[in-house]
């Protein structure tokens, strides 16, 4: 399986309610009619988001497919075409962008019901080797997160490596995707020791500056 991460901005002039109500209930049915499509995930970034200006994305949408060439057929499909088409009645197209990855369950147990999902986004540092980053951001940083009682669950979406040995530089090197019971409940656990830890390993292999995240509400359309 390979997920594609989509990540936007809602169109100029457009309010947060809106796009949501328009993401949710008529472009969520058009991608869940795409030949191929396993499974499918809205995550809406929270109205507390907000209180401090613009958050760096207003959702974050999960694709699933087999592997890739089913990806690539959708091009040729009415079904992709009314994808298209429906994008400009919400989205800001200049604040789009993708990555395709490869999923890592790191703690695998479930969601909370009624939790938050922190999504962030992942770029490594200048100074180490990609395969270096990859190796040291499942190996070492995720046991460290799967350790933490807070964290209900943690999953790693890894950029694929074709786009690096192509000589592209993708907008992002991979999706860090975490679960809380609630909001407070991260409030808590920010403050704990374990955290604290975290916060000091992600300095080792993470540009922070070009790290952004948001937290979300879940909703699994398909799958």
């Amino acid at each position: 399986m390979v997920k594609i991460v989509i990540f936007f901005k809602r169109k100029p002039g457009m309010s947060v309610e809106a796009f949501q109500e328009h993401w949710r209930s008529i472009h969520a049915g058009i991608i869940s009619r795409l030949p191929g499509i396993r499974r499918y995930v809205q995550n809406a970034t929270l109205a507390s988001g907000y209180r401090k200006g613009e958050p760096a994305f207003d959702a974050v949408a999960e694709s699933s497919f087999d592997d890739t060439q089913a990806m690539k057929a959708l091009a040729r499909t009415p079904e992709y075409a009314r994808v298209l088409a429906d994008e400009p009645n919400f989205i800001d197209a200049a604040s789009m962008g993708s990555i395709i990855t490869d999923e890592h369950v790191i703690k695998d147990a479930p969601a909370p019901r009624e939790g938050v999902k922190s999504i962030d986004f992942v770029t490594h540092r200048a100074d180490l080797p990609v395969k270096e980053f990859f190796h040291y951001w499942r190996d070492v940083h995720g046991p460290l997160c799967r350790a933490l009682p807070e964290v209900r669950r943690y999953v790693q979406s890894h950029t694929r490596p074709s786009i690096y040995e192509s000589g592209r530089v993708p907008a992002y090197d991979g999706v860090a995707m975490s679960w809380y019971d609630s909001t407070q409940a991260l409030k808590e656990a920010a403050g704990t020791p374990g955290f604290a830890a975290l916060r000091a390993d992600v300095e080792k292999f993470v540009d922070r500056s070009r790290s952004p995240f948001v937290l979300t509400t879940e909703r699994v359309v398909l799958g």
